[in-house]
């Protein structure tokens, strides 16, 4: 078993993974037609950034410094969706709290705002961010995330030490 992850394979599985996340996600928001909220989207934009960092990790020689600085990134990219998938958890666990607004969309943000406005609008959340719209086993989105990034992060450092360590 793990023969198959001293390849390319287990790069390109964890490409796949994150790949499908996304493509999950797309999916659960056309059948049941769900605006995707700022937070929702920074979170797919980082899956596809995690997934493309995979994906060119496993065309690096396993033992060439580049092997470990995609490590370093890999791991760097899955701790920054883990904090925002948690900011995401925390207004929903906290909606009552916060102004029920739902604030300027993903889009109108980056079009009207300077670069360091929009990425403080988007993290702040809006009134969209704190609304569960879907749950699997009782997970909202940002907890199923949350289990992803983590395991995504682990999975990486797995996956470099097998072909590193066992060569």
């Amino acid at each position: 078993m793990c023969e198959w992850f001293k390849g390319k394979s287990g790069y390109i599985v964890g490409f796949l993974g994150c790949f499908g996340i996304v493509a999950l996600a797309l999916a659960i928001q056309v059948h049941y037609q769900l605006e995707p909220c700022p937070l929702c989207i920074s979170q797919r934009m980082i899956f596809m950034g995690l997934g493309l960092v995979f994906l060119l990790h496993a065309f690096v020689t396993p033992r060439s410094w580049l092997s470990g600085a995609l490590l370093v990134v890999e791991v760097l990219t899955a701790l920054g969706g883990v904090g925002v998938a948690i900011r995401h958890w925390w207004l929903q666990v906290h909606k009552d709290e916060i102004i029920a607004d739902c604030g300027v969309g993903f889009d109108y943000m980056f079009e009207n705002f300077p670069l360091k406005k929009a990425l403080t609008l988007v993290f702040r959340g809006t009134g969209d961010c704190a609304a569960i719209d879907w749950t699997l086993l009782g997970l909202t989105l940002p907890q199923l995330g949350l289990i992803s990034f983590v395991a995504f992060g682990s999975y990486a450092v797995f996956l470099f030490c097998v072909r590193r360590c066992n060569r």
